[in-house]
């Protein structure tokens, strides 16, 4: 049968309204979540995909979720037979080596969507549970040495059938964990943005019946031209980067190469030369690798494009088993998404060269807390999992972003009065990390200095992160980035700095942990930069007066 023509305002009108509903579904779930990290945080994410897997629509949330949803989707259809898949269905999936996960707090609950009995569209949300057990509370701490240390892990598996929940399987989630009551709360806000996302899919075919899936073609048609022009608007050639992770031990380096070959509207990420996969939870897994290379491709080459899998198909990605961009299983993979932050510094210094007007320089990832313990306000054991931002590289025409979360990563730092009023610690300090940020023609974005008091007897913290070895580095003679630092009790006779991953910290009652994440690089040299905003730098603490001396006196001659 010949699919029925689609003229591009129908096509566009009925992308938004995919759109929409996938906002739609993100709303639900943050408004009815339970647990700080998703709910003041929004540490998830939530998509649509056609009847054949593909992404048709993806909320503006958590970039890195992308790979973990494809993943699950591409999971379920191929362990389940569609004639065995019924209206009220939904899965359940968080597993790296067999369920298309990319770690395993994130939870994935995917829905098929029906329509004259037979499967049109999936709705798909993700959700980062605080805890699903494993060695760490938290289940995410680089010092894991095996995924089996890393927390429960789910293969695709129904989780609601006839839209009643299957116990069985829920209490097992539940008793893995050492938040239960969390853990039902998000859970129960997954299935009902799940509900949200049928619902608005079955008035979209309702409406405009078969003409539906021929305009998600013709606009994933649109998105695939659109960005093989934007491939074809750079100049062609092969282009060679390199960064670097945190090693085996301390202080040692993994390093992630890249060469990006351009050519005839197609990218190739080859990533062959890189480190071989660690036995630390730094390795990053394929759909982690994925959801990056798109974004921060897409980032670069054409930020407005769709976020619908017509663009995928322009790029290659080739990356050698075994190593810490394709690891194998039972490889710990916990801290992907800061590990990706480093990835992702690779891909744009490679796409740099190619494009030195939309150059960025290197970039500072966030730090990983995880504080966990007895709350003697409730006697209920809690766990806090914080990831706090660092700052963005400078462009080749702007200064860099402060205190953000870099590449795909995403998610807000948890405001003060919602930590204060849920965990027993308190906030002291929370301010930007004056003089991170790379100096030069454009300052790199600054980091963030973030101190907790304990306020209780128990508590731990488990500390991970990236670039406290190796500096994000600053572009076109333009200064590196600060690198970060965990500091136990700053200021007094017990300060101690320590180690960029540790697990199971004892933070006694009144003790401090200060955290300090990293900024970024500069792009172009101090000289270059207007005296205007070189002396607003020093009046905002940005930058120290004995530098910008020089500089002025240099700018008068």
């Amino acid at each position: 049968m010949t699919a029925p023509a689609v003229d591009p305002i129908t096509a566009e009108v009925v992308s938004r309204h995919l759109l929409s509903i996938a906002e739609e579904m993100g709303a639900t779930l943050i408004r009815t979540s339970f647990s700080p990290n998703i709910k003041e945080r929004a540490d998830c994410s939530t998509a649509l995909f056609d009847s054949r897997g593909r992404v048709i629509a993806q909320a503006q949330r958590v970039p890195v979720h992308l790979g973990s949803m494809i993943g699950a989707v591409d999971a379920i259809r191929s362990r389940f037979p569609l004639e065995d898949i019924q209206p009220g269905d939904m899965f359940v999936a968080n597993d790296p080596y067999s369920g298309g996960g990319s770690h395993l707090p994130d939870i994935n609950v995917i829905a098929p969507v029906f329509r004259n009995g037979e499967i049109v569209a999936y709705v798909a949300n993700i959700a980062h549970h605080a805890d699903v057990g494993g060695m760490v509370a938290g289940s995410e701490a680089a010092v894991c040495r095996s995924i089996f240390q890393e927390g429960l892990r789910i293969p695709p598996v129904r989780i609601m059938r006839g839209n009643k929940v299957l116990k069985d399987v829920l209490d097992i989630i539940l008793l893995n964990s050492r938040t239960p009551d969390e853990r039902v709360g998000d859970l129960n806000a997954q299935f009902a943005s799940n509900h949200t996302g049928i619902r608005g899919v079955e008035a979209l075919f309702a409406r405009y019946g078969d003409t539906t899936d021929a305009a998600i073609d013709a606009y994933l048609e649109f998105t695939r031209r659109r960005f093989e022009t934007a491939i074809r608007g750079v100049a062609p050639g092969t282009y060679h980067a390199e960064d670097f992770l945190d090693g085996e031990a301390e202080g040692e380096r993994a390093r992630i190469a890249l060469k990006v070959t351009i050519g005839d509207g197609r990218m190739i990420l080859d990533f062959e030369g890189s480190a071989p996969q660690l036995t630390w939870a730094r390795n990053i897994p394929n759909q982690a690798l994925i959801a990056t290379v798109y974004t921060v491709a897409k980032s670069l080459l054409d930020p407005d494009v769709p976020a619908n899998a017509g663009y995928f198909d322009a790029i290659e990605i080739l990356a050698p088993k075994g190593s810490v961009v394709q690891p194998q299983a039972p490889a710990p993979v916990g801290c992907r998404s800061i590990s990706c932050g480093v990835l992702g510094d690779a891909i744009a210094a490679a796409l740099s060269q190619a494009m030195p007007e939309k150059a960025i320089a290197g970039s500072g990832p966030h730090h990983l807390a995880v504080f966990a313990g007895p709350d003697p306000r409730s006697g209920e054991y809690f766990v806090n999992y914080e990831t706090i931002a660092g700052g963005m590289g400078a462009r080749a025409y702007r200064d860099g972003m402060d205190a953000v979360r870099v590449h795909a990563s995403g998610a807000a730092n948890l405001p003060i009065e919602a930590l204060e009023h849920a965990y027993p610690l308190r906030l002291e300090r929370y301010a930007l990390r004056d003089g991170s940020g790379g100096y030069g023609q454009f300052r790199g974005g600054t980091g963030v200095v973030r101190d907790y008091r304990a306020l209780a007897d128990g508590i731990t913290v488990s500390l991970s992160s990236e670039r406290q070895h190796v500096p994000a580095l600053g572009l076109a003679g333009g200064g590196d980035g600060e690198r970060g630092r965990f500091v136990l009790d700053p200021g007094t006779d017990e300060e101690r700095v320590l180690k960029s991953a540790e697990a199971d910290i004892a933070l006694a009652r009144n003790h401090v942990l200060s955290i300090r994440t990293p900024g970024s690089g500069a792009y172009g040299t101090l000289q270059k930069r207007d005296p205007d905003l070189l002396e607003r730098d020093v009046r905002e603490g940005r930058i120290p007066e004995s530098l910008a001396r020089p500089r002025a006196a240099s700018a008068a001659e």
